[in-house]
């Protein structure tokens, strides 16, 4: 599908959008740098994340890793400590795999260019696009969600947004529209326009200073765009985790580097599989990923948590080590601590509900000395 903007369009909108900015952009702190480091970090936080908790991170981040050398010369494991809580951390592992990358091959400076931007871990074309548009004032465009949400109802866009031909399309009028001064701002005014006005949710047209050239506000479509392919149902699936102690340490293990929630540390378990009660499922789990024996005692807490595409119950048991010695056959690395070193570890949000829950119900072992 091909969509020609003329030059009167281009220019109107533009101007409107920019005026907007000027009056309406809210007062964030990426906005007040131009050092393309700081600027990669936010658009990296900022991904399938909200602005006001990546407020809060991003400060205390960059007061630890002031620069790409600092943090590529930070440990796996301290970053995922600063990164957690924010979710997505396959960001995280990537943004410090790319840090290590622009030191050894760009010696320590965030390229310029769209090649070799896209050739640093992690980044793809939005993320390189915002980079280059922001940090260098180069014509890149983006296209997030709020970007595709303000182009699908602007030019009346009918075909699912989330196809391959339909993202060309989307790619191409973003790029189209862009000017040739402010490109920092105007492609941060963009993205401001589908956060604060152009929602997915209850559009707020009558503020929209672009929306005498909307398509999908003259049809009145604008809830019915973007037309989106349903998602698939989300499935859930009972977990175990065993909070194993020997001589008044508790166990905890490393998930591997990649995959789901790679690099943090967690207490270890697993899945439930079909025929299995709850208690045999640890076992299980224990004996197949660290090689040892345990004894399952009672239920401690169970928790509920949600992921992107699917849901967990998470059962925790007091378990007691039996024997064997610990091989890393599932797992990454395993510590034996005190419950009061914890707070030095990277640990998922489920198991910090389940520290909590422990906390709340005066477990001895949990409770500050």
């Amino acid at each position: 599908m091909q969509m020609r903007i003329d030059n009167p369009f281009r220019l109107r909108f533009r101007k409107k959008l920019l005026s907007w900015y000027d009056r309406r952009a809210r007062p964030l702190p990426w906005r007040e740098t131009k050092d393309p480091y700081r600027i990669w970090v936010s658009e990296v936080m900022l991904q399938q994340t909200q602005v006001k908790t990546v407020e809060s991170y991003y400060g205390r981040f960059l007061d630890r890793f002031p620069s790409v050398e600092a943090l590529a010369r930070a440990s796996s494991d301290e970053v995922m400590k600063h990164w957690e809580g924010l979710g997505y951390y396959g960001r995280a592992r990537h943004l410090h795999r790319a840090a290590r990358e622009v030191v050894e091959r760009f010696d320590g400076r965030l390229p310029d260019t769209l090649p070799e931007l896209l050739s640093l871990s992690g980044i793809g074309r939005y993320t390189a696009g915002a980079i280059l548009s922001i940090a260098f004032e180069k014509p890149e465009a983006v296209l997030d969600g709020n970007v595709i949400r303000v182009l699908a109802r602007m030019f009346h866009i009918t075909d699912d947004v989330r196809k391959g031909s339909t993202q060309n399309t989307l790619w191409s009028l973003s790029q189209g529209l862009l000017p040739k001064h402010r490109l920092r701002d105007y492609n941060q005014a963009l993205m401001e326009l589908g956060a604060l006005v152009c929602r997915v949710r209850k559009p707020a047209c009558s503020d929209c200073p672009v929306s005498e050239l909307c398509e999908a506000n003259r049809l009145s479509l604008q809830r019915e765009l973007p037309v989106k392919s349903p998602r698939k149902p989300v499935p859930h699936y009972e977990v175990t985790a065993g909070i194993i102690w020997r001589a008044g340490r508790l166990l905890i293990t490393r998930r591997p580097p990649k995959g789901l929630l790679g690099g943090l540390w967690e207490f270890p378990g697993g899945k439930l599989e079909p025929g299995e009660n709850l208690e045999g499922c640890l076992k299980r789990e224990i004996r197949e990923e660290l090689g040892i024996a345990i004894e399952v005692g009672t239920r401690l807490a169970s928790v509920e948590h949600a992921y992107t595409h699917f849901r967990i119950t998470l059962h925790a048991f007091e378990c007691r080590y039996r024997g064997g010695s610990i091989r890393c056959i599932g797992i990454d690395d395993y510590r034996w601590i005190l419950p009061g070193e914890l707070d030095g570890f990277a640990l998922p949000a489920a198991d910090h509900k389940i520290i909590a829950l422990l906390k709340n119900q005066s477990h001895p072992s949990f409770l500050p000395l």
